[in-house]
């Protein structure tokens, strides 16, 4: 792709290394902010330096906060005997939406895989352990993606609980065996959260 500006080479550069854009998406993308007012650009790359340098997890569940504290965990009307392991913001985000769960979130930060060089040292699944030995909470849901990866992740905690009072339980398989949480539709993925099931009996019946 040969540019007539290297200015212009460079943005659509940058905008390629966002996940899921090509140079040809990124291009159409730079020359559309070009056509905006400039103040539009001005706020839009303001908000993205504002939000790499001020944004904070939350001490308590990991999730993105704009404080210490994020908005979920600090709301008194929430269960927080009950806890939901998800992968990152996005399943939080999903799973809020479907209005069906009034617990808290525990989020990992990503899932065992090997092969993208994520053990269980990459993820916050210490602290997890952590909170359950304090004895707040009554039951964990493993609410991870229905794959390889998401399986292991949740078998490792099931095994890194054994002998603490906790029940462990898993969203029913509503969820289709390899869909990732974030794109399941509301009413599946909020029939699943009610209708969870024992962890346990996941694997002993297989």
């Amino acid at each position: 792709m040969d540019f007539s500006s290297k200015l212009l080479e460079n943005a659509v550069y940058e905008m390629s290394q966002l996940p899921g854009i090509g140079k040809r998406t990124a291009l159409r993308l730079v020359l559309h902010m070009l056509k905006q007012p400039e103040r539009q650009t001005e706020e839009l790359s303001n908000a993205l330096v504002k939000l790499r340098s001020t944004i904070q997890f939350c001490k308590k569940c990991h999730n993105i906060s704009d404080t210490e504290l994020c908005e979920i965990c600090s709301n008194p009307k929430r269960d927080a005997s009950l806890v939901c392991v998800v992968e990152d913001i996005r399943d939080v985000m999903a799973i809020e939406n479907t209005s069906q769960y009034r617990g808290l979130y525990h989020v990992l930060g990503g899932k065992i895989s090997p092969m993208e060089g994520m053990g269980p040292q990459e993820l916050t699944i210490s602290s997890l352990v952590n909170k359950v030995k304090e004895g707040e909470i009554k039951e964990l849901i493993l609410a991870l993606s229905s794959t390889m990866e998401g399986d292991t992740t949740n078998f490792y905690i099931f095994k890194q609980l054994e002998g603490l009072e906790v029940l462990t339980s898993t969203i029913a398989r509503g969820i289709a065996v390899g869909d990732e949480l974030e794109y399941a539709d509301e009413v599946t993925l909020g029939r699943s959260i009610l209708n969870r099931i024992p962890f346990e009996g996941t694997f002993n019946n297989n």
